[in-house]
């Protein structure tokens, strides 16, 4: 301990007696510096806490760019900076860590400063990354990104901590998630909510339930997902008030999603009415309320559902609906062949795979996949690889071994990262 204490401040005495007076020599002194690469962090340091922003600025570019477990100390103390912009590349930078290529498509966006302002523009179609299970994450790092959720230098500093905590699965600062949730500043507000999705932790649910009648369409969709994600029963009656009084058809679908993702016998004869409603959506979510109510007695209606819709989306509700209600026939013209060839069309795998994940979890559903992984193609092998990283069991090790070895390199390296999700996840 006492030789750390002894480099860091021979570290800091060499960089004082070094740096230049002038901040654009200094800028120049730190691009320098990160030429030399990692061995160079310890000597970059000191200059994150630099007087002058745009010498900061380039350490924290230059450490971000780096990457890996060394630069988290220096990052975590340009997370205390009272910049936005050092705030906002230093949780990217953190994130890069767990997730690394995350900065290169990060969602954050291009940075825009004006003046003392900056803005960071978000993309919601990318909202979607996190870090696989077996990815462990200093503590540090998930308390530094609640307190910018809660106390970052702007809007876009709090809801870009927010995305982070989503990211990188950070439980222990759901209190600070929950406090976004009252900042009355909806894109805050948003990502706050879909970190919560991410997290997953039920008992959040009771604490976003008063989003459900949000007058903002955005954040009372998201709390009605949200609601729905974490399987939130006591919160139906305000799910279906929510798709009563909708004030569009984006509300009533996403109230709708809600009730099928909880699965109250109270709404059954919603859901076999809506199953011949005008709505694609509307019908596909009155299928996937059917499955998860798990009434036998419904296959019948389901499987007519599912014979007769021409649309793509529906149509994979429907499929998802007749294998949980017990079809497990694998021939060509199958619900579950259907939602295995789908995997193989990358505008929908997103819609077959969370089916797939969320069957697999019962063991008869996995016993019917695995005859049919040696004949599966690339794109089929991969996805499965990952659906039974995330809902296998013990009986699925040995599939997912063979995978960690197939003959195509893709195949062998999501086989690997599945094998390491599935053993974190087994107890």
């Amino acid at each position: 301990m006492k030789k750390a204490i002894f480099l860091f401040a021979m570290t800091a005495l060499g960089w004082a007696q070094t740096a230049s007076s002038d901040p654009k020599q200094r800028v120049k002194d730190v691009r320098e510096i990160a030429k030399q690469g990692q061995d160079a962090i310890p000597r970059l340091t000191p200059y994150v806490k630099d007087p002058d922003i745009n010498v900061r600025l380039e350490a924290v570019k230059a450490l971000v760019a780096m990457g890996g477990p060394r630069v988290v100390d220096p990052l975590l103390t340009a997370a205390r900076d009272n910049d936005p912009e050092v705030q906002i590349r230093a949780t990217d930078g953190l994130v890069d860590v767990y997730l690394p290529g995350y900065v290169k498509t990060g969602m954050s966006g291009s940075l825009q400063r004006a003046g003392n302002s900056i803005k960071g523009k978000f993309s919601d179609s990318t909202n979607d990354q996190v870090i696989e299970e077996y990815v462990m994450v200093r503590p540090e790092v998930i308390a530094a990104l609640g307190k910018l959720v809660t106390g970052g230098a702007s809007l876009e500093v709090r809801a870009n901590a927010a995305r982070a905590l989503g990211i990188l699965r950070g439980k222990d600062a759901l209190p600070d998630l929950i406090e976004a949730l009252h900042s009355k500043q909806d894109m805050v507000m948003y990502e706050a909510l879909v970190a919560i999705q991410k997290i997953r932790d039920p008992e959040a649910a009771p604490r976003i339930s008063f989003l459900l009648r949000d007058l903002d369409d955005k954040i009372q969709m998201t709390a009605l997902e949200t609601t729905g994600i974490l399987r939130n029963r006591d919160a139906a009656p305000d799910v279906r008030d929510a798709l009563e009084h909708a004030r569009n058809i984006k509300i009533k679908r996403s109230a709708m999603t809600a009730l099928a993702m909880l699965g109250d016998p109270e709404d059954h004869a919603l859901f076999v009415r809506s199953l011949t409603d005008k709505d694609d959506a509307i019908r596909g979510a009155a299928a996937e309320g059917l499955a998860r109510l798990d009434i036998p007695a419904d296959r019948p209606v389901v499987e007519k559902a599912f014979n007769d819709e021409h649309k793509m989306s529906p149509r994979l509700s429907d499929a998802f609906a007749e294998v949980s209600l017990g079809n497990l026939d694998t021939s060509e013209f199958s619900a579950l062949r259907y939602l295995i060839n789908t995997l193989n069309v990358r505008s929908f795998r997103d819609v077959a795979s969370p089916f797939l994940t969320e069957l697999a979890r019962n063991i008869k559903v996995r016993q019917a996949i695995y005859p049919m992984l040696p004949r599966a193609t690339r794109d089929e092998k991969i996805q499965l690889s990952i659906v039974l990283a995330r809902a296998g069991d013990r009986d699925s090790l040995p599939y997912l071994e063979t995978l960690s070895t197939d003959a195509d390199s893709e195949v062998a390296a999501e086989g690997v990262r599945s094998l390491r999700t599935l053993r974190a996840r087994l107890p």
